[in-house]
């Protein structure tokens, strides 16, 4: 209920300074981004589902899947798409973005009317009757939704729960890696023994999400990857017990990445000791994975992520940039700056920061919604940005 009502509030706040009313538009008339596909699928997914469990007179089951469908809203759709809701003015991409996040809730109301029936009410009263005084006058006495087929992608949505899976385990090796997240990084690489065949643009939104230029599929991930083999005394014991030594020498001694692939699939790795003949399987070997140097890598047995940490100096400052727009950001909160507030930044560093500075400022611009970035010594406060001295004033444009 917290998490659905932190989007209800997100929802307000915009649509507030926008002056927008859900009610006068519809889900088929705009141009939905994939993101807006996505959880447009996804909600008719559930209405489906819901609908037909309470017809089997189940009610956890339905309880669950509105629960997940309202994180992923929240923590992923919402989340993704929010500086969509930031652009000033209206544009056709800023009208989808609220017409889909205005359905989606507007459905969820009445889906979840019996189970959370006084918050659903609220919003309902809120979003629905506030501007459309011609609607029923409670959530209780609309119609329950019902799913619209046409609009369940379920290509789409396996495509994204791979995306989500991969995020996931990208977001842990980069926490691994003591890289800061705001620093891009040239590349992810991503094996698997399913066949990965997502789109260019799911691909991108990992690339994004993960702030890495490129996101590579890979056969498997042993290039990146060392592999440290000892006997697993349960399996081996019993066949070999006398040669147990042998075969630990064998295993810190040979190519442990070509064994392990030899290994994976059902295979069976054979060496002489003593002259005897010693077969081994996956189940015979107690496995544990480090990263060559420069790269980091997660795995959940389904999907392995290599993330590549070596940095250019074109990365570097595109760090840097990220670290420094924050600070801006940061900046305007502390000022007390409404969200929608044009400003001028005024900025001094040694001439190796300011020239990085300029040379990005377009980006810094557009990302902070600033109309100049004015180089001036000794003004404002000094910051620690990637461990650079900037001094950093504000003013509203």
């Amino acid at each position: 209920m917290g998490t659905l009502w932190n989007t209800y509030a997100f929802y307000v706040l915009y649509a507030d300074i926008d002056n927008f009313d859900g009610t006068k538009h519809d889900i088929h008339s705009v141009k939905l981004s994939l993101m807006d596909k996505w959880i447009v699928s996804e909600y008719n997914k559930l209405v489906r589902d819901v609908n037909k469990y309470l017809s089997e007179y189940v009610s956890n089951e339905p309880a669950r899947l509105i629960n997940d469908f309202v994180d992923s809203l929240s923590n992923w759709y919402v989340r993704r798409s929010r500086e969509r809701f930031w652009v000033s003015g209206e544009t056709e991409d800023k009208t989808a973005a609220f017409t889909t996040l205005y359905y989606c809730l507007e459905g969820l109301t009445r889906l979840c009317a019996p189970f959370v029936p006084n918050i659903t009410e609220q919003i309902y009263q809120n979003i629905v009757r506030s501007v459309d005084k011609n609607a029923p006058i409670s959530v209780h006495l609309t119609d329950y939704p019902v799913a619209d087929e046409k609009l369940i992608d379920e290509k789409l949505n396996n495509g994204m729960q791979t995306v989500l899976r991969i995020v996931f385990l990208g977001r842990s090796t980069r926490n691994g890696s003591n890289m800061k997240n705001r620093q891009p990084l040239s590349k992810i690489m991503v094996a698997s023994h399913k066949k990965l065949n997502l789109t260019e643009e799911l691909k991108n939104l990992i690339a994004d999400e993960l702030n890495v230029q490129k996101v590579e599929f890979v056969h498997d991930a042993t290039d990146y990857l060392k592999y440290e083999l000892k006997p697993q005394l349960k399996t081996l014991g019993p066949k070999y017990g006398k040669l147990l030594g042998n075969i630990r020498e064998y295993l810190a001694t040979c190519d442990s990445n070509a064994l392990v692939a030899k290994v994976s699939n059902g295979g069976v790795a054979t060496f002489d000791a003593n002259g005897i003949t010693v077969e081994i399987t996956k189940e015979d070997l107690l496995i544990s994975m480090s990263s060559k140097e420069g790269y980091v890598a997660e795995g959940d047995g389904e999907y392995t992520v290599v993330l590549d940490t070596n940095l250019t100096p074109e990365l570097i400052e595109l760090g840097f940039v990220r670290e420094f727009v924050s600070r801006v950001q940061q900046t305007r909160k502390d000022n007390g700056y409404e969200v929608v507030d044009h400003i001028k930044i005024y900025v001094y560093s040694d001439d190796e920061t300011n020239k990085v500075i300029e040379k990005y400022s377009k980006n810094i611009c557009d990302d902070t919604l600033a109309e100049s970035i004015i180089f001036k010594k000794g003004v404002g406060q000094t910051v620690q940005v990637n461990e650079k001295e900037v001094n950093i004033l504000l003013e509203k444009a």
